[in-house]
């Protein structure tokens, strides 16, 4: 298997996105729109004529170059017009420019890796399938999750359907943002770019809740990946916490797309509490690779071990 190392400029776009459509583990996230988002001037790796493709999201700090994971992308790593298998993927991944002295990127769950070069860490995502009657699906909630809904009504929540994208990502960042260092502006106006563009493009769907007050007390954004919508970003307030708010909100989405061939991607979360939260609703594990590499010199390696 040939495998070119084509610069930005030189990815043909079409070509790349009709791969990915053909993907059997396509996934938003690898859409070039998305990409040229979230990793302005992404690279990649491609063969047979966009057979087979790799993302490389890469930076650079102090003239070093690296691939990281961007932010609002939870899986890349190896896509195929093909079934993939371990010898593709561990052949992509050898082939990656020795020019990236420093790789820390997660594959998708159709990827899988077991090249020594790499360490590896198991991530866990969690996944609904919606195509059941409200009524079977509802019974698969935890006593937790279905306790959380009733309160909900008895605070006397008020859905909404046009959250302003702005109040949604202000919500995040007056509560739980505060606490979070590395999140900084120019994320939150990726994400903001990510919303409003798949907004526009009728490819996601956004969700708030009002408190009795009036006041956005909670909101979460679910964007169209295929046969998929991916719990992408979601904000609450301290008010949240006690009214049942976001369980609120996914019952709600779960309610729209009963008996729907989709399924709801949690983007799930190695956190306990998150994933408490994420399998409350019934949904199944799924695990992803993280892998790693460093050969930076000297006592950078000490840095970044």
């Amino acid at each position: 298997m040939e495998i070119t190392h084509l610069k930005h400029s030189q990815i043909d776009k079409s070509k790349w996105d009709e791969c990915i459509n053909h993907s059997h583990n396509r996934i938003v996230y690898a859409q070039s729109w998305y990409l040229d988002i979230v990793s302005n001037g992404w690279e990649a790796m491609v063969s047979a004529d966009y057979e087979t493709v790799m993302p490389l999201t890469h930076g650079n700090k102090f003239g070093i170059n690296y691939l990281y994971q961007p932010f609002f992308t939870q899986q890349l790593g190896i896509f195929s017009r093909k079934e993939t298998n371990q010898k593709m993927v561990d052949k992509f991944l050898s082939s990656i420019p020795t020019k990236f002295k420093f790789i820390d990127v997660a594959l998708n769950k159709g990827n899988d890796c077991q090249s020594g070069e790499f360490q590896t860490k198991n991530n866990v995502n969690y996944e609904l399938k919606l195509d059941k009657p409200y009524s079977d699906l509802a019974s698969e909630y935890s006593s937790n999750t279905k306790r959380n809904i009733k309160k909900a009504a008895q605070h006397k929540l008020s859905k909404i359907n046009d959250v302003n994208p702005e109040k949604l990502v202000q919500l995040f960042r007056t509560n739980l943002g505060k606490s979070i260092k590395n999140i900084k502006t120019e994320h939150y106006n990726l994400l903001k770019q990510i919303i409003i563009k798949s907004l526009l493009e009728q490819n996601a769907e956004i969700y708030g809740v009002n408190s009795l007050e009036g006041e956005l007390c909670a909101g979460a954004f679910f964007l169209k990946s295929y046969d998929s919508y991916i719990f992408l970003f979601s904000a609450t307030n301290e008010e949240s916490k006690e009214n049942g708010a976001m369980f609120m909100i996914v019952d709600q989405f779960i309610r729209k797309h009963a008996d729907e061939k989709i399924i709801l991607d949690f983007e799930g979360s190695n956190i306990k509490n998150l994933a408490r939260f994420y399998k409350s609703f019934g949904a199944d594990e799924f695990n992803y690779f993280r892998i790693k590499k460093n050969n930076l010199p000297g006592i950078l390696k000490i840095f970044k071990s």
